[in-house]
């Protein structure tokens, strides 16, 4: 029996590491207010590394679009791996050329370009699409936060959320 509705679950779950980051800052809150001497120091690296992953954690929540999602997205080797219930496919994290975000709400979808191969495109509540965020700031030039607000504010049309700079490469 569970004293919390799976809706408040899933809340929390989607939330939680933004909620274990606050509660290393007041941990290390608590040890600065209430520790003598090298505690007090102890207490302000914690508070500053819980921060840092409170941060962390709202970025990734904020990213989630919930799971149940057609589809499943695993990442292995710096390979994009989509298997879906239509379509499917992968792409190189090295080779990719483009990453844009299409679609609104239901249909919201990443769609990834690498040369060569057809675009991959995989729904934004696909289960394992929220890993897409660790490979997404692997790439040079990404901007997070950019790519947090095309999230929450959907376009009917895609728009490009990095592109690889060409020139840099010549």
């Amino acid at each position: 029996m569970s004293f919390l509705r799976p809706e408040a679950k899933a809340a929390l779950w989607q939330r939680r590491e933004l909620l274990s980051g606050l509660a290393v800052t007041a941990f290390g809150v608590w040890l600065v207010v209430t520790g003598l001497g090298f505690l007090r120091v102890i207490g302000s690296v914690v508070t500053l590394s819980g921060a840092a992953l409170a941060f962390a954690g709202l970025q990734r929540a904020r990213f989630r679009q919930g799971g149940g999602g057609p589809g499943v997205v695993q990442i292995d080797e710096r390979q994009v791996l989509y298997y879906g219930p239509l379509t499917g496919g992968s792409v190189s994290l090295d080779s990719l050329t483009r990453v844009e975000l299409s679609g609104t709400g239901v249909a919201q979808h990443w769609i990834l370009i690498e040369p060569g191969a057809p675009a991959l495109s995989i729904p934004t509540k696909a289960e394992g699409a929220d890993m897409l965020f660790d490979a997404f700031a692997t790439l040079r030039g990404m901007n997070i936060d950019a790519m947090l607000a095309a999230l929450s504010k959907p376009d009917k049309h895609p728009v490009v959320i990095w592109q690889k700079d060409i020139e840099r490469l010549h």
